[in-house]
């Protein structure tokens, strides 16, 4: 921690701290262990209320489960969850701000953690840490003005036990925050030479903080030779920002690749290589990476509009580029000026589906 930020958490404010969970629904003040029935009281008969009567909430198919609801102002500062990695691909995870009917954040529950794969990974980022085996964090700062409304859907066929712990900060000023969005898209295959889009059709003034893969490969050899780009305001055929690779994008180098090693997981403050699922030599015929990149101390700012896309390249013989036909689903982490913009279709049980 540096030294301002030393001093910030020093600073008295002018704030309340409130929790919102199964044991306190609504955040209220003096709230909590009030349950007298829930997923715990079969446990606790012999104790009675206060006695964790209800750490957690049933999810069942088709249903679109209230994780929050807060009126005024604010700012959430901490999101835990955990639910059986079954659920990851069927669980979407909404936000909308001020009362907004159209969400801000409309992301699989797995990928908002960096857990794409439906499989555990240890994420330990300045945001995101998702710790054995399954406690999903999440330390995105989300302010709003007049009201905060977080949802999980369940698309899939069986019912989904989530537990969850939402803090936040009541009062303080946030005129002059954005608000935290969240994208997803999925291209599977992608289609022949077209990079994959992360973003497009963003209008407003924000910047770009994160960038989570889910990738999996469906050729051999290496996947990770292709630019990510960032089109900014009046770009049109070439970006203002053009990276040099995948892998360089993520801060690694040569293939992940420590000799003798083969690809080597890492997961640092900002950005990570934290899942490497190798064949089984059965069912799981291909491999799958998870990566992240935070821009947390260098965002991409933006003033009118932003679009992001990425190439997928390879090698082919002769020492030329292959471009390749993978599984990429991307989630986009960007604050923006105003609650809701232009999103794309929203994850179905079948378009999340791991396959």
């Amino acid at each position: 921690m540096t030294s301002s930020s030393n001093r910030s958490l020093a600073r008295l404010r002018a704030v309340q701290t409130r929790s919102i969970s199964p044991e306190n629904p609504d955040g209220r003040p003096g709230g909590g262990a009030r349950a007298t029935e829930g997923t715990g009281a079969a446990a606790a008969r012999d104790l009675g209320p206060g006695w964790k009567i209800s750490p957690s909430v049933v999810v069942e198919p088709g249903q679109t489960f209230i994780l929050a609801d807060v009126d005024g102002a604010g700012v959430i500062t901490h999101l835990w969850a955990t639910t059986h990695t079954d659920h990851w691909r069927t669980l979407v995870l909404r936000a909308h701000w001020d009362g907004d009917t159209e969400p801000a954040v409309e992301v699989p529950y797995g990928d908002f953690f960096a857990q794409g794969w439906g499989r555990f990974a240890q994420v330990s980022s300045q945001v995101v840490a998702v710790n054995p085996n399954g406690g999903c964090n999440a330390y995105w700062p989300m302010p709003f003005r007049a009201g905060a409304r977080l949802t999980l859907e369940n698309t899939g066929p069986t019912s989904a036990v989530v537990y969850y712990q939402l803090t936040y900060e009541t009062g303080g000023d946030h005129g002059d925050d954005g608000y935290l969005h969240a994208q997803w898209r999925r291209s599977n295959p992608l289609a022949d030479r077209t990079p994959h889009v992360l973003l497009e059709g963003v209008e407003g003034a924000g910047h770009h903080v994160g960038t989570y893969l889910a990738w999996g490969v469906h050729s051999s050899g290496w996947w990770g030779e292709g630019e990510l780009k960032h089109y900014i305001d009046d770009d049109t055929t070439h970006p203002t920002i053009c990276g040099t690779g995948t892998e360089d994008y993520f801060g690694g180098a040569w293939n992940f690749d420590v000799p003798g090693q083969g690809y080597t997981p890492y997961s640092t403050p900002y950005l990570g290589l934290p899942q490497v699922i190798r064949p089984d030599g059965l069912y799981a015929s291909q491999q799958r990476f998870g990566l992240y990149r935070w821009h947390l101390p260098d965002p991409v700012h933006f003033a009118t509009r932003l679009r992001v896309d990425l190439q997928a390249l390879g090698w082919r013989d002769g020492g030329r580029y292959l471009p390749l036909r993978d599984d990429i689903a991307s989630t986009a982490f960007f604050y923006l000026d105003r609650t809701s913009t232009r999103r794309p279709v929203a994850p179905t049980f079948d378009t999340m589906e791991i396959r």
